[in-house]
């Protein structure tokens, strides 16, 4: 007698084995139109590396098996170590080989290192986002550390910029590889870190000081060393914290629990007490917003690429789904309306790829004076506007799989969960906008920066045209309650000039109305529909 009852069938194979670069025509684009081209090659070997179903298990292990605290050894000695699965490993190697920490301050480091490592962390982000967090600490901290290393970490430089990951708990000097955390965020006052009552006293005449005090948030607890903020007599300053000191012994620095976040649950972080721990000044004292700020671009340009990255692999999961489930006699993706909104989704990821790589090109360009107001205007922009889109896009994509895309079997399951932390991350969402303000205000380069960007595609878009014209007049005088709209419209501003100039013109002119049209979006033509997702597929 047979048990069975069914024959399954119409069930789409999950996506894996695919090139995540190759199959992005709008990624390759940006690549090459932003002075990368010459990495394509390692691209296509990357991108085909991490589409693979080894890798994207791997992503899976990694966060089903979150890092665990073990706060002594067996003989009742306190050792604070993190411990995590191998899967963490694995990827944490495979970006360090892949230069996603370092790249660009690499000595002989080529024009559009930037871009070529903004495309190496996009794709990593889109099979893992948790191993990503030590990646932009580092990459954050290298450019700040260069130049005022401490005379006791001297000889680090070297092992910042190696493509080795060591996860040995081990002083520095008998290291491959180094990567750096941070600690900012106090209980009491979270991005008010002037507020911050974590006390330094100076310990002698080599810049060491002593550390007293906590940190509500302290990301990666396991890395080499921490830029943290302390009180010191000359005001909040920037410090650097080893785990291991120069004798080899351990930094007092107590781990008390790791956090048991909504996701990102393969990363570790802590919450920790300074007992008395030693660090080594960085600048001056007072300095450290100042500081801060500096490494606060580059990892706030991050959190904008990892949300991107993860709206990109939703979308793609979701548009494989649709290309093979069959519902009410038709291919879902041949459907009218999922058809519209998976070509409505494929225009806010052609908009956001060519925003972010601009953008990137500017944090490296040296011959235009007004690349640096560009960078400080639109990167907080482009944060808060693209992780804040996040979350309900991956909603979307979930949406388009049913009730399988709400099981945990599925990836966007773990997706969902890891996309609101790009918003908190590195400062939040009014965070962001008040910051935007800032630098409308008193920025002065940034009203020429907006109108030469302006000038290069005026008039060939009516629903552009009118967008800029209202806009234009509150530049300088919005005050703090029209942060976000300012911020979104800014956005909505350079992705479009970015859209007129390089897109297909049939999608240029659907991305304007779908969104600088505020009557609502309109149909998009058929064509534009096969033009859409064929690009989206890489097949263009």
């Amino acid at each position: 007698m047979s048990w069975q009852t069914h024959t399954v069938f119409n069930q789409p194979k999950p996506l894996s084995n695919s090139n995540l670069y190759l199959s992005d025509t709008a990624l390759q684009e940006a690549v090459a139109r932003e002075g990368a081209g010459w990495d394509h090659a390692l691209l296509t070997a990357i991108g085909l590396q991490l589409g693979s179903a080894e890798s994207l298990e791997l992503g899976r292990m990694a966060n089903l098996n979150p890092p665990e605290l073990l706060r002594y050894d067996a003989c009742g000695n306190r050792i604070d170590e993190v411990r995590f699965h191998p899967a963490w490993h694995m990827l944490m190697q495979g970006l360090a080989e892949n230069r996603v920490h370092n790249l660009p301050w690499q000595e002989s480091a080529p024009v559009g290192a930037v871009v070529a490592r903004a495309a190496r962390f996009l794709l990593h982000a889109q099979v893992e986002a948790g191993t990503l967090c030590p990646i932009t600490m580092t990459a954050g901290a290298i450019p700040l550390l260069r130049n005022m290393l401490p005379a006791a970490m001297k000889d680090w430089l070297p092992l910042l910029l190696s493509d080795r990951y060591d996860a040995r708990g081990l002083p520095a000097e008998q290291k491959r590889g180094l990567l750096i955390g941070m600690g900012m965020t106090e209980k009491q006052g979270g991005s008010d870190v002037l507020s911050n009552t974590t006390r330094a006293v100076p310990l002698g005449n080599d810049g060491a000081y002593r550390i007293t005090g906590h940190k509500w948030f302290f990301s990666v607890p396991q890395s080499d060393a921490h830029l943290v903020l302390a009180q010191a007599e000359g005001g909040i300053s920037c410090f650097l914290l080893p785990r291991l000191l120069p004798d080899g012994t351990h930094n007092a620095v107590h781990i008390e629990r790791l956090k048991d976040k909504v996701g990102n649950r393969s990363n570790a972080s802590a919450e920790v007490e300074f007992h008395d721990a030693t660090g080594w000044l960085l600048g001056e004292e007072g300095e450290g917003v100042r500081l801060i700020l500096q490494m606060g671009g580059a990892t706030r340009f991050d959190c904008a690429l990892g949300s991107h990255a993860l709206m990109r692999r939703a979308f793609t999961v979701a548009l494989y789904h649709a290309l093979q489930r069959r519902t009410f006699g038709k291919v879902l993706a041949e459907q009218p309306l999922m058809r519209q909104v998976l070509c409505n989704m494929a225009l806010v990821l052609e908009g956001q790829t060519a925003l972010l790589f601009r953008l990137a090109h500017a944090w490296e360009e040296k011959n235009d004076p007004l690349a640096p107001a560009f960078c400080r205007l639109m990167t907080p922009a482009a944060k808060f506007v693209i992780c804040k889109r996040g979350t309900p896009f991956v909603a979307e994509a979930m949406e388009a799989l049913g009730g399988m895309g709400y099981c945990e079997e599925s990836e966007l399951a773990r997706i969902y969960r890891e996309t609101p932390v790009n918003s908190i991350w590195e400062g939040s969402g009014n965070i962001m906008c008040l910051d935007v303000l800032r630098v409308l205000h008193k920025v002065p380069d940034v009203a020429e920066m907006l109108t030469q960007e302006v000038q290069k595609v005026k008039g060939q878009n009516r629903h552009f045209d009118r967008l800029w014209r209202q806009l234009q007049p509150h530049l300088r005088t919005a005050g703090p309650e029209s942060g976000r709209d300012i911020a979104t419209a800014l956005v909505k501003i350079v992705s479009a000039v970015q859209i007129l100039q390089y897109a297909p013109e049939s999608i240029a002119g659907a991305w304007c109305r779908a969104e600088l049209d505020n009557r609502g979006n309109a149909r998009i033509p058929e064509k534009t529909c096969m033009a859409l997702l064929l690009r989206a597929a890489g097949r263009e």
